[in-house]
């Protein structure tokens, strides 16, 4: 049951939170979790998948009152949050979903809009009238609209104001309620996982913005490390508690280490107690046996008694959960270090091959690929030579093709071990089969790869063109992609182009367009040589998936691919496949085996489900209602199902914890395979190193 009251004389704090229980059936989330939000004060909430960090926020939203404690507020306080689910506003439009929750706008606005015409000589309306439009100016929200699109921009969501909010994908959706979050002016705001769908220049925007709201107070559940070393404050959910550092992420680390370290000690002095005690119920209970005076019968029972009541109030202790991080625990003493091996926190377990079998063997090359989306240049000039042992980072903002590369190196094997979803693979063998059976066309060799200067392939770009330019004509109707945007400014369907799961990619463009290489021309001037009268039939362009369009297939303009086809693949995705959503967590890591025919027996699921932390109970559990860190981990575990010799990594810390990341960051620093990666996480990013491949502008 909630309890909400309101407290005076202390100018400072803002929000008081103490909740005495929370729990789930016989499962007990929370007991006696206590802190408190000074004014303007930057906090960020950690804690391991599962502790409780969302259904924190819903408790203090207001959505979740079934639990025992107090949420007090100062007087006045408006908070704000970020949504999880949007269930029956997929037709709103998203600058009407932002505006609708800013705190006041819409009281305001009807006043503004309906008092003119009803309130004739009515003081007491006149006198609403009259504050409502000094509160809407004070408010700033005469230009609210203007600043909405330009964050919208920000965050490569230009023209999606007017878009229904159910036509975009979860990313942008997260977007939409960052900026909505932004512009909501309330005193505190409740931010879940902010950055886990923003490039890094859209993560710098939300990091800047942050720091430079001095009266705005934040509670932000995160494990972005970059967020964290600019807060104020870290609270960690542990052990059903809540305890609080001060200072950054590098403070917390520190204060962490040494808590830990005294947690340690005295966990290890109740052991020792224990331990002590149930030896002395044995030797009281032996001399007891063998008294034979009453008194002193009486005595050893006494103590006896004592001694079993205190071992089985110890025994009801949980054991509290250790984890420092892996530079602290360098730095422990002998002793510490020890305890630390005897009583740290379970881990996920990855098993990779270590560096003793690396080689120096080519496993990816691209050389001077430039690569579009139907009349949309996504990049040029891209070159990659990657081999066993090395990393490589593909970097990037979202949009400018990154996933889009590594789908076309996808596409070229037909093996099983190789994801990215089997239909966006098909979609990508499906163009190169076109290109490949074109009249004249040689057949794409071993690596998958076509010069993009041979004589056979410069006939079958200016083939090519020549059918797009008459298909042109013929059928004006046809939908096609947009033009590329200008430098300044996207194009209003940059919500429908790549990157994010949802598989943003532009309008479909005819067969024949679809088949247009060059290497000849750079593809702007192939894209200027068009009829113009095509501009109206751009207009018309629809979103990918909207409407029953079919998505375009990339197009490898010039350059050339290759992906040792021979070489076992593991990719982590953002998204799980869909075919195994409604499947139980057992059933669905013994089909994720079958599928790709890998052997898979009921004791090697068990081993996986303990070496990834997952409990009984989630066994059973569909993969669809896990939540984000689990389904991470399930992702982890399909990647490395096949014991990939190359790993492609697309923001693999979004939803993992801070100890499952740093596991995951030591498995990939003894890994003995190549790595292609695309993070916005600097600190994973120190870590995995590599070179640097800029995709698009920087």
């Amino acid at each position: 049951m909630i309890h909400i009251a309101i407290c005076y004389n202390i100018p400072s704090m803002i929000a008081d939170i103490h909740i005495t229980e929370k729990s789930f059936g016989d499962k007990t989330l929370m007991r006696d979790v206590k802190f408190s939000v000074d004014d303007g004060e930057k906090v960020g909430v950690v804690g391991r998948n599962g502790v409780g960090k969302s259904t924190l926020f819903g408790i203090l939203a207001g959505t979740d009152t079934d639990y025992t404690g107090e949420v007090i507020f100062r007087r006045g306080i408006t908070v704000a949050s970020t949504a999880q689910e949007h269930h029956g506003l997929g037709d709103q439009t998203v600058l009407s979903y932002i505006l609708a929750g800013l705190p006041e706008y819409a009281s305001l606005k009807k006043i503004i809009d309906e008092y003119p015409e009803t309130m004739g000589d009515n003081m007491r309306k006149i006198e609403e009238y009259t504050q409502a439009l000094e509160r809407f100016d004070q408010k700033g929200f005469y230009q609210i609209e203007e600043k909405i699109e330009r964050e919208l921009d920000n965050f490569q969501l230009s023209g999606c104001g007017e878009r229904p909010l159910g036509s975009l994908s979860g990313g942008q959706k997260r977007l939409v309620e960052i900026v909505k979050i932004m512009h909501s002016g309330a005193h505190l705001a409740l931010i879940d996982e902010p950055t886990n769908h923003m490039d890094y220049v859209a993560k710098q925007q939300f990091i800047d913005w942050m720091s430079s709201q001095p009266r705005q107070a934040m509670l932000i559940i995160t494990h972005d490390r970059d967020v964290l070393g600019r807060v104020d404050r870290i609270i960690e959910l542990k052990d059903g508690r809540a305890v609080s550092y001060r200072g950054n992420y590098d403070a917390y680390l520190k204060q962490n280490a040494q808590a830990t370290a005294a947690g340690m000690n005295n966990f290890e002095q109740i052991e020792k107690r224990m331990t002590n005690l149930r030896q002395k119920v044995l030797d009281y209970q032996r001399l007891k046996e063998k008294s034979r005076n009453p008194g002193t019968i009486q005595k050893f029972k006494r103590l006896e008694n004592e001694a079993r009541a205190e071992l089985a109030e110890l025994s009801e202790m949980d054991k509290p959960t250790f984890w420092i991080d892996k530079d602290s625990a360098e730095q422990l003493d002998y002793k510490s270090a020890e305890r630390y091996g005897k009583f740290k926190a379970r881990n996920i377990r990855l098993s990779m091959k270590d560096a003793a079998s690396r080689s120096q063997h080519v496993l990816v090359r691209v050389e001077d690929a430039a690569v579009g989306v139907g009349e949309r240049l996504l990049f040029e000039g891209v070159n990659i030579d990657l081999r066993e042992g090395e990393a490589v980072e593909l970097r990037g903002r979202n949009g400018a093709g990154k996933t889009t590369l590594i789908r076309m190196l996808l596409g070229q094997r037909g093996g099983s071990d190789s994801s990215l979803s089997d239909s966006r693979q098909n979609s990508a063998r499906l163009s190169r089969k076109h290109l490949s059976l074109q009249a004249g066309a040689p057949p794409i060799d071993s690596a998958g790869a076509l010069g993009a200067h041979s004589p056979e392939r410069q006939s079958l770009q200016k083939k090519s063109l020549t059918s797009q330019l008459e298909y042109t004509q013929k059928e004006s109707e046809t939908p096609l992609a947009p033009d590329a945007p200008a430098p300044a400014a996207p194009s209003a369907l940059e919500c429908a182009v790549e990157e994010t799961a949802g598989s943003r990619t532009a309008a479909a463009t005819p067969p024949s367009s679809a088949r247009a290489h060059s290497s000849l021309k750079s593809p702007p001037e192939i894209f200027r040589g068009l009829s113009a009268g095509t501009s109206a039939t751009r207009e018309r362009s629809t979103v990918s998936g909207v409407e029953g369009v079919a998505p375009a297939a990339p197009i490898l303009y010039s350059g050339n691919l290759f992906l040792d086809p021979q070489v076992r693949v593991g990719v982590y995705e953002q998204e799980i496949d869909e075919r195994y959503l409604a499947d139980p967590l057992e059933i669905a890591i013994e089909k994720l085996h079958l599928s790709r025919d890998l052997p898979i027996s009921d004791t090697k699921i068990r081993q996986l489900l303990a070496d990834y932390l997952f409990t009984e109970a989630d066994r059973m559990t569909p993969l669809e209602r896990l939540s984000g860190g689990q389904k991470a981990r399930f992702q982890i575990i399909a990647m490395l199902a096949n014991d990939p010799q190359l790993l492609i990594l697309d923001e693999p810390t979004n939803h993992l914890d801070l100890p499952s990341i740093e596991e995951l960051e030591t498995a990939l620093a003894k890994y003995s395979g190549a790595i292609l990666y695309v993070s916005h996480d600097n600190y994973f990013r120190q870590a995995i190193g590599g070179e640097v491949v800029q995709i698009g502008a920087a």
